[in-house]
């Protein structure tokens, strides 16, 4: 009800505020954007919105006819009346000659707005197409009249039934994983609440921010997947443990803590990914990013808020029939008994068969064979798989939408084809050469020159302006290149403008500056290209921590680092493919080809690296858990493989599906970033992460789980598959709950546990004491530390002060005090500051350290201090642990009354002599 109601108050709020997309894009710090800051203030007239009005003469006729000329003119002077618009240039004059075609067939009305884009009236909009629609009612039949340009350059964001048809795909692979149409429902309702939270805010922030039309679209697409995803790994483990017998109301939090965990890992690093984006220092592009992060965190929380409330609501419903438990019968038709509800089960059976669905059947099994059977055979073929599909990726080509692509019909790209026909493809793409004369005493001839002399630059297809500002203090020069907006050739010629920019300088006395719509899509890519590698070493950077951190393993890390390096490749290679070269591009429905835009890389880059991280974690997790118990390399990558492989193999069906299904009618500039992930997803999961890595683990074999000590101990440890809490579950009924105990150990070894040891048990209650003896010094200091939080427990059951050890190591140190007799001049003052925090256990160590008799009694006195401030403040009672070698001088510090255990480590068994070995010969 409350995720209910907080959806209804954004969406009034995205009504309310929402302003609209805007495709306005700018980059700071680039010499576009700054001559463009500049001729907002110096030569405002061309500093605001434009478009443009293009007439095409019928067959056999010309633009200069005297009728049509008049039409156009008339047209021209009703359009430069309306509000908004500072003015619409007659082409039929000498200084506008390049406005009409070189055969007279077609002839351009430029259009300048007042304002920006942003601020165009919809009114006005309309005015101006209505302004077409009456010059092409006032021209001869077969006349063709467009009004296009910038202003009409932006699509509006949308959906249509292809997209839904992902949720469909989804819909039916969770069926078939779940077996159950209420599992299977449950993500998808959760997905599309989260959506629809993440686009309200979206929307709502257009009132204060400029957000392109990709940005929803990408928090769509990207909020839809990983919310589904998310649900599927948390209620496939409530669906296992309903099977086991747990019931549903524990069952959903025990999933939400373990599974939850794991979900909640994984939406870090999409998260941290997508911030990342800020790294190109790019603000439209840092805005999408956090906007995307944005869609995933609200994803993760409904996730594991929401998803366990449903689970609540559908009870025993989200498993097959044939393994819900029995329900006693009703008394009367329709009737269900006071013992036993409808919908609550009156015995909970303990020997449920697996569910179909939890048997990995024969694929599976069969394919980690297969991956592994030649391991190296196996590395070495995805490795040239994956190289050969990067290589189209040299070929990719980054640019910014235009009006070229979008939907055909459109205003906006019918002039864009009008124009290109007509005039040539660079009149869609006009560049501004610009900057400050105000030091010239004839600025109109030295207008007059520069543009001449630019008109002369190989690349340059006509100069049709040239001119300073009311002012004379600032000039434009309006370049018209051969090449389109997002070809090759313009970058080329935007390059040798900026090279000339000295020649100019020393030759006129002018520092000019190349700018424009097009020229400020040339900077964007340029810097969006440059950011590729400091974001890719961020990411894979982030990979080699958090990963380290997760499996204590160097192999891990590395190889998943490397695997998401080759998927990246994969996915650019293949979308340079399709929409470079157009294969398949008739299928896929692409809207244009040459170039993707700008950000794809980066945004590609962000999102499939805290996927594939999410399918790292969730496979190799499992292998890991395999080998700590089995220490069987192989064996632990086919267990974990198969208990793993059958959730992941869906989650990666649902997100392919859903990405994909952007691509056939998706808007332009987010068709190359959903093919680009969809391709990514499948690549990572299927031939990265279920083929290289498991042959790669098998291949280092024990070497895949080996750490440094160093590096273990300066890593923090993340429990992200909750096994801690599976632990705690495990233990939660030892020992006895009535037994109240500040040590129950159970064949407890340490890192100095002798191989042929027992391990160590002990039941210490209370306000008791326990001597441990025996063993070595170095044995006996790892324990008391282990029992103390202090040093890990590497086997047997372990509780100290009730929490479970090593899972609750924190709050074992917390209510621990440990201190070594040997080590201090004053033994005294050590064990007063240990008793300082009231510590529930004490540990000294070392305790048969000579120690002079008045401070053994010192040492006593303390410790009985301590016993009765306890008592008279209704404390718990204050164990003691004491090491020694001897049981001879520890007990006697102990406050009289106290009740001693002793506990006798198992002395490590002889080394058996080496056979002598013959003696060299010495030649």
């Amino acid at each position: 009800m409350l995720w209910l109601v907080a959806l209804a108050v954004l969406f009034a709020g995205a009504g309310l505020l929402g302003q609209g997309t805007d495709n306005t894009y700018s980059i700071p710090g680039t010499e576009s954007q700054e001559a463009l800051d500049a001729l907002a203030r110096t030569f405002p007239q061309v500093s605001g919105s434009s478009a443009q009005l293009i007439a095409v003469a019928p067959d056999g006729g010309s633009v200069t006819d005297a009728g049509f000329e008049a039409a156009v003119t008339d047209a021209a002077a009703a359009i430069a009346a309306l509000p908004q618009v500072s003015s619409a240039t007659v082409p039929y004059g000498s200084s506008s000659t390049a406005n009409i075609s070189a055969d007279s067939s077609a002839v351009i009305v430029p259009i300048q707005l007042s304002v920006a884009t942003t601020a165009v009236l919809p009114t006005t909009a309309d005015a101006l197409q209505a302004a077409g629609v009456a010059l092409q009612a006032a021209l001869p039949p077969g006349s063709e009249v467009a009004v296009g340009g910038q202003l009409f350059a932006q699509s509006p964001a949308g959906i249509s039934i292809t997209e839904l048809l992902g949720i469909a795909v989804a819909f039916v692979v969770l069926f078939l994983t779940f077996g159950s149409l209420v599992a299977a429902g449950l993500p998808l309702i959760t997905a599309l609440l989260g959506v629809g939270a993440s686009l309200a805010i979206v929307l709502a922030a257009t009132s204060v921010l400029t957000i392109t039309s990709t940005t929803p679209l990408l928090a769509l697409m990207l909020g839809l997947a990983v919310g589904i995803d998310y649900a599927l790994f948390i209620i496939s483990r409530h669906q296992d443990q309903l099977r086991h017998g747990l019931e549903p109301e524990e069952s959903a939090a025990r999933a939400v803590a373990t599974s939850g965990s794991a979900v909640v890992f994984a939406a870090i690093t999409v998260i941290i990914a997508l911030l990342g984006l800020a790294v190109a220092g790019i603000p439209f592009l840092s805005i999408m990013g956090v906007a995307a992060a944005l869609a995933v965190a609200i994803a993760v929380l409904i996730s594991v808020t929401l998803t366990p409330a449903l689970l609540g609501f559908a009870r025993w419903r989200v498993v097959a029939k044939r393994y819900r438990p029995a329900v006693a019968a009703p008394e009367a038709p329709g009737e269900a008994t006071a013992d036993a509800p409808a919908d609550v089960p009156a015995e909970v059976p303990t020997d449920v068969p697996a569910d179909a669905a939890e048997r990995p059947g024969r694929f599976f099994p069969a394919w980690a064979r297969a991956v592994t059977r030649w391991p190296l055979v196996t590395v070495v073929a995805v490795v040239v798989l994956l190289g050969l599909a990067a290589v189209p990726a040299l070929s990719l080509r980054l640019a910014l939408p235009d009006a070229g692509s979008l939907d055909e019909g459109t205003p906006g790209r019918v002039t864009y084809d009008l124009v290109a026909e007509h005039f040539g493809p660079g009149f869609n793409g006009p560049l501004i050469v610009t900057g400050s004369v105000i030091q010239s005493t004839d600025p109109v001839g030295l207008m007059d020159n520069l543009g001449a002399e630019i008109a002369a630059v190989p690349g340059v297809a006509s100069v049709p302006l040239s001119t300073p500002n009311e002012a004379g203090d600032t000039g434009i020069v309006q370049v018209i290149p051969d090449g389109a907006p997002d070809s090759e050739a313009t970058a080329e010629l935007v390059a040798t403008l900026r090279s000339m920019h000295a020649q100019f300088e020393q030759e006129y006395g002018v520092s000019l500056s190349v700018t424009g719509y097009t020229a400020a899509g040339i900077d964007i890519s340029a810097r969006l290209a440059g950011a590729l590698l400091p974001f890719g070493l961020l990411v894979v950077g982030l990979s080699l921590v958090l990963l380290a951190m997760v499996f204590r393993s160097i192999v891990v890390p590395v190889t998943a680092a490397l695997g998401y390096a080759l998927s990246i490749g994969a996915a650019f290679g293949l979308t340079a493919l399709v929409f470079i070269d157009g294969f398949l591009a008739e299928p896929l429905n692409v809207a244009g080809l040459g170039s993707v835009i700008s950000f794809m890389p980066i945004i590609v880059m962000g999102v499939l690296f805290g996927l594939a991280m999410d399918y790292e974690v969730f496979l190799v997790s499992r292998m890991r858990e395999e080998y700590v118990q089995s220490h069987d390399p192989g064996g632990a990558v086919h267990g974990g493989f198969v208990a793993s492989a059958r959730v992941v193999t869906a989650a990666a069906i649902i997100m392919f599906a859903v990405f994909a299904a952007f691509v056939p009618e998706g808007e332009a500039n987010i068709q190359p970033i959903a093919f680009g992930l969809a391709v990514g997803v499948a690549i990572d999961a299927f031939l990265v992460r279920m083929t290289l890595i498991p042959a790669v683990l098998v291949l280092f074999g024990h070497r895949a789980w080996w750490f440094p000590a160093w590096l273990d101990r300066a890593l923090p440890s993340f429990d992200i598959e909750g096994e801690g809490l599976a632990a705690e579950f495990a233990l939660a009924d030892w020992p006895a709950p009535g037994d109240r105990l500040a040590i129950a150990a159970e064949g407890v070894r340490t890192a100095e546990t002798p191989p042929a040891g027992t391990g160590f048990d002990a039941r210490l209650a209370a306000g008791g004491a326990l001597l441990v003896e025996g063993g070595t010094p170095a044995e006996r200091s790892a324990l008391l530390l282990a029992l103390g939080g202090r040093a890990p427990v590497l086997a047997g059951r372990l509780k100290v002060c009730g929490f479970v050890q090593p899972t609750r190591a924190a709050a074992a140190r917390a209510c621990t005090a440990y201190v070594r007799l040997d080590r201090s001049a004053d033994a005294v003052d050590v064990i007063r500051d240990a008793l300082h925090g009231d510590p529930a256990l004490v540990m000294i160590d070392v305790a048969d350290t000579l120690l002079a008799a008045a401070t053994r009694e010192q040492i006593r006195q303390l410790l009985t201090e301590r016993l009765w401030g306890a008592a008279r403040h209704g404390r718990p009672l204050p164990s003691i642990v004491l090491a020694e070698g001897a049981g001879t001088r520890a007990g006697l510090m102990l406050p009289e009354g106290t009740a001693l255990q002793v506990a006798r480590l198992a002395a490590a068994p002889p080394a058996v002599p080496s056979p002598p070995t013959a003696p060299e010969l010495v030649g």
